[in-house]
């Protein structure tokens, strides 16, 4: 929704419509206005609102057709100041056709609020498995496809800001990083990074360091820019969107990659692809002081924590890691799911987190 597509309202003469209901529907177009238009100055200003957050769906076809719109159905039916996917809308081993990519633009306008997207290892790092494919030509395809505006996608779209400079490699050469966006909402910042699984690009079928050192100076500098930002606009937080797992320490082997919770460096001999990031971001979520979040995907494991450590082994307390819900094919529409968030910038804390479960996409234990 768009301040400026303000529909003429005509009335009737002695229509004897109450003036009080009038005024609640303009104050409530307003608010809705200003939230969607995602420049809200200030600390607190609007009040609460809720988000919603998923990605890494779908990977099949039960999925594409069942899963994924009995998701959207139920996000449609929430009040939702914006959505965001982080990434891959099919697996890594499936074909990287136009039809994926189409079917995941439907998916996301779609959706009644704003719908912001981030690219995902799957929809393009991992394209060179295939014979015929490029990741740089499906990156570029992605850029033309889901970000050739600076606004969201979605029924009703929200204002971003655009990431122009440091350019990131691409098939013709040098391009805007246009995938990275940022906008603010009622007191709070939010942005998204180009920041990949299969090492960031420096391993699997046809690593290229050259694509990912340019990417990272521009994911870094958006991020320090970020903090920038919220700052000057006093901001209560931060929340970054990604597709990558990068791993904080050595705890999880089986999802993320291991690295000294100190030094940030990762220790079990594969490429790195996000020391240099994490570096970054820690210091900017120390520096900033208040609630700073990083949400990802990746790993297809839901969970909420702080596993953030500073370079003396202490925990970064307003630090949290959110990984969405992702695919488990093999169980059909099981953890196709979303999370929902409350913000309130006039809170402690922030952003509050409830897990939505898709009545529909339940496995194991029916709907009651």
């Amino acid at each position: 929704m768009k301040i400026g597509s303000i529909r003429r309202l005509n009335f009737e003469q002695n229509s004897g419509m109450n003036i009080v209901l009038l005024t609640a529907m303009f104050l409530t177009f307003v608010t809705a206005c200003v939230a969607q238009n995602g420049q809200a100055q200030g600390h607190g200003n609007g009040g609460a609102y809720a988000i919603g957050l998923w990605g890494d769906l779908p990977y099949s076809a039960v999925q594409a057709t069942v899963g994924v719109t009995n998701l959207i159905a139920d996000m449609n039916s929430q009040e939702l100041v914006f959505t965001v996917h982080d990434g891959d809308l099919k697996s890594g081993s499936s074909v990287c056709s136009d039809s994926v990519y189409t079917q995941g633009l439907s998916y996301l306008n779609s959706l009644r609020a704003p719908a912001a997207f981030t690219p995902g290892d799957n929809d393009w790092v991992d394209c060179d498995r295939t014979p015929g494919y490029s990741s740089l030509a499906q990156l570029d395809f992605e850029r033309t496809l889901f970000f050739s505006t600076p606004f969201t996608l979605g029924q009703h779209q929200l204002h971003q800001e655009v990431q122009s400079t440091p350019l990131c490699p691409g098939v013709g050469g040098p391009t805007p990083c246009v995938e990275n966006r940022r906008w603010t909402v009622n007191g709070v910042t939010y942005a998204t990074l180009n920041i990949q699984g299969s090492c960031n690009n420096l391993c699997d079928t046809a690593p290229d360091p050259a694509e990912y050192a340019a990417r990272n100076q521009a994911d870094i500098a958006w991020t320090q820019q970020t903090f920038d930002e919220a700052n000057q606009r006093h901001s209560a937080a931060v929340m970054f969107i990604s597709q990558a797992d990068p791993g904080f320490d050595a705890t999880d082997a089986t999802r993320a990659p291991i690295r000294d919770s100190k030094t940030l460096a990762e220790t079990d001999g594969f490429a790195d692809g996000f020391k240099d990031f994490l570096v970054a971001l820690r210091q900017q979520v120390v520096a900033f002081k208040k609630p700073a979040v990083y949400v990802h995907g990746d790993s297809h494991y839901f969970r909420i924590d702080k596993p953030f450590l500073d370079e003396q082994g202490r925990r970064l307390e307003n630090f949290t890691r959110v990984e969405t819900f992702g695919d488990h094919q093999e169980n059909g529409t099981n953890d196709v799911h979303w999370l929902k968030v409350l913000v309130d910038a006039s809170s402690r804390e922030v952003f509050a987190y409830q897990e939505q479960i898709v009545p529909g996409n339940r496995v194991a234990v029916p709907a009651p």
